[in-house]
C-alpha cells in the first residue's frame, strides 16, 4: 500500500506537469501562428483558445500518461526507491500496479469526456470560429436519404436546430409519388416540425384522362423522427468527431438503412479502443527498465523510451486518420494495432516474470 500511494502520487504529479506543458506549447504555438491573421473579436478569440485547449487535451492526454510513467520510473531509479521497494519484498507486479491502475482510471475519465459535445468537437468549433467567426458554420445543400425518402435542406443550422428551404421526395416502386416543399423546419420533441408545407402529388398514371398534378397545403407536419440536427451535420458532412451518443445513434441509423458505417465505426474505435494503448505501452516499457542506475544509462534510456513512445503514438494517430478517411478499414487501422500491442505486453509480462522468478529477484507475482 505504501508503494502504491508513493508511486501514484508522483505519477499523477508528473502527468499533470507534462500534460500542462504540452497543451500550453501546442496552444501557444497556434496562438503565435494565428493571432495576427485573425480578425475576430477578443472575446471570441478567447473562446477559440479554450476550444484549442480542449483539442490539445484530447490529442495529448494519452501520450502524456506514457511520458509521466517514464519520468516516474527514472525518479524511482535515481533515488534508489525502486531498489528499496524490491528489498522490502515488493514484486514487479506491485510496482507496475499503480501505473496501470492510475492510467486506466484516467483513460476511463478521458473516454467519458467524449460524451460532451464541446469537448468531442472542440477542433471543429475552433476552426469554425477562426474561419467564420461562429461556433458552427451553416451546413448548405444537404441531400440525403432517410428510410424510403430523399431529403434536401438548402441550409441547416445545428445550434438553432432549424433548417430552411426543405424538399422531401417520396417514391413508390421506384417512381416519384409526391414532393413536400417547406420554407422552414424546426427540430422539436425528437422530430422535425413544419408549420406549413405544400405537398405536390403526382398521379399514378399520367394520361389525358388523369386529373394531373395536385397541390395541397398542409400544416403542423412531422418528418424525420429521431434524426437530430447534430447527427445530420456529422454524418452527411463526413465529419468524424462524434460524441459517444451521436456516434452510437448514427451507427444504428446507418446500419438500418444499409449505408456504409466505416466513418462511424472508426470514431467509436477511436473513443473506446485507441486510448487503451496507454496502459499496454506502459507494461511494455516497464519491463525494459533495470532496477538500478548502475545497470542503466538514464539519459540514453529516457531518450529511447520517449522516441519509441512517440513513434507508436504517431503511428496509431496516422492509422486513425487513414481509417477516418476510409483509406483502410477501421479494424485494421485501430483495433488490430492495439491488439498487437496487447499481445506484446502479455508476452513481456510472462517472459520477465519467469526470468526474475528463476533468478530470485522477486518473491511473489
Amino acid at each position: 500500500m505504501l508503494a502504491f500511494k508513493y508511486i501514484s502520487f508522483h505519477y499523477i504529479k508528473y502527468f499533470a506537469i507534462i500534460l500542462s506543458a504540452l497543451v500550453l506549447f501546442l496552444v501557444g504555438f497556434d496562438y503565435m501562428g494565428n493571432a495576427e491573421k485573425s480578425d475576430i473579436s477578443a472575446n471570441l478569440f478567447i473562446i477559440y483558445l479554450v476550444y484549442k485547449t480542449f483539442y490539445a487535451v484530447d490529442m495529448l492526454l494519452p501520450i502524456s500518461l506514457v511520458f509521466a510513467m517514464i519520468s516516474t520510473k527514472i525518479l524511482l531509479i535515481r533515488s534508489n526507491a525502486l531498489v528499496s521497494f524490491y528489498s522490502l519484498g515488493y514484486s514487479r507486479a506491485d510496482i507496475l500496479k499503480p501505473f496501470v491502475v492510475v492510467s486506466t482510471i484516467v483513460i476511463m475519465l478521458f473516454i467519458s469526456l467524449h460524451s460532451i459535445s464541446n469537448f468531442a468537437r472542440a477542433d471543429e468549433f475552433a476552426k469554425n470560429i477562426r474561419k467564420n467567426a461562429q461556433y458552427l458554420s451553416p451546413t448548405r445543400d444537404l441531400f440525403f436519404t432517410y428510410k424510403d425518402k430523399f431529403v434536401y435542406f438548402s441550409k441547416m443550422l445545428p445550434l438553432q436546430e432549424s433548417a430552411e428551404d426543405i424538399r422531401v421526395f417520396s417514391f413508390d416502386n421506384n417512381s416519384l409519388k409526391e414532393v413536400l416543399i417547406a420554407s422552414r423546419a424546426l427540430y422539436r420533441n425528437d422530430a422535425w416540425q413544419i408549420d406549413r408545407a405544400d405537398i405536390i402529388t403526382k398521379p399514378d398514371d399520367i394520361n389525358f384522362d388523369s386529373l394531373g398534378i395536385k397541390v395541397d397545403e398542409h400544416k403542423n407536419l412531422k418528418i424525420l423522427e429521431g434524426f437530430r440536427p447534430k447527427m445530420l451535420d456529422q454524418v452527411y458532412e463526413g465529419k468524424v468527431n462524434f460524441t459517444i451518443k451521436d456516434a452510437i445513434d448514427a451507427y444504428i441509423l446507418l446500419k438500418e438503412q444499409k449505408i456504409n458505417t466505416d466513418v462511424v465505426k472508426s470514431s467509436l474505435y477511436k473513443i473506446f479502443v485507441y486510448p487503451f494503448f496507454v496502459p499496454i505501452l506502459i507494461v511494455i516499457i516497464f519491463f525494459f527498465v533495470p532496477i538500478s542506475v548502475r545497470f542503466l544509462n538514464v539519459s540514453l534510456f529516457s531518450f529511447g523510451a520517449i522516441i519509441s513512445s512517440l513513434v507508436v503514438w504517431a503511428l496509431l494517430f496516422t492509422l486513425i486518420e487513414l481509417s477516418s478517411n476510409k483509406a483502410i478499414p477501421s479494424e485494421v487501422g485501430i483495433f488490430i494495432p492495439v491488439f498487437i500491442l496487447f499481445l506484446v505486453a502479455l508476452r513481456q509480462w510472462k517472459k520477465y516474470c519467469r526470468e526474475f522468478d528463476a533468478r530470485g529477484f522477486i518473491t511473489k507475482i
